[in-house]
């Protein structure tokens, strides 16, 4: 007890130095300065890198699809098809599509082509095949259309990329493709 009447509280005892606990408090000060740099940038990177995904789902590019709507082999002679036909993936026919043209966003594009006699290669053993084929009541082609694409956002287009549609086409004995090919979504890979 002092003069007072009062109790006085017992002393501080510092186990470590004042330079200590100076350099302590130094040190937690970088440290709080630091972790608050280091959440703004955080949060910055965050906040980018959120509009990038949202930018990225608005604008980004969807792959074309493609169906076959009608197909047909009226004599054998004749038939309607992409860039190649195939049948027992050998090249029956090959001719080239048409000319380069632009598509419009949410748009779909008809394309018809007709191959004649020029464009169908002779082959005497395939068309052994096919006869035989025909006779059992079905064939099977195969089309493929193979193109290089470039998507265009806005103002910005990317390079070219180059583009496979396989589509398998069973025709019956009349030549005119069956129901359950017909508006068939043919897969579509880029190499």
């Amino acid at each position: 007890m002092n003069s007072t009447g009062r109790q006085t509280a017992p002393p501080i005892k510092r186990h470590h130095t004042a330079r200590y606990y100076a350099h302590r408090v130094r040190e937690s000060l970088t440290t709080r300065v630091f972790k608050i740099i280091c959440s703004i940038f955080l949060g910055l990177l965050l906040v980018v890198g959120f509009l990038t995904f949202i930018l990225w789902l608005s604008l980004r590019p969807h792959r074309p699809r493609f169906h076959i709507h009608e197909f047909s082999v009226p004599n054998l002679t004749e038939g309607a098809g992409f860039t190649e036909i195939t049948f027992n993936d050998q090249r029956v026919a090959t001719t080239s599509l048409l000319f380069p043209f632009y598509q419009e966003p949410k748009n779909t594009t008809v394309i018809y082509k007709e191959l004649n006699g020029n464009s169908i290669t002779e082959n005497s053993e395939r068309t052994m095949e096919l006869m035989n084929d025909v006779a059992k009541g079905t064939v099977v082609f195969g089309l493929e259309l193979t193109s290089t694409i470039r998507f265009k956002v806005s103002t910005w287009k990317t390079k070219g990329h180059r583009m496979h549609a396989n589509c398998d086409v069973r025709v019956g004995q009349d030549g005119n493709i069956l129901g359950a090919y017909k508006d068939k979504r043919c897969p579509v890979y880029f190499t």
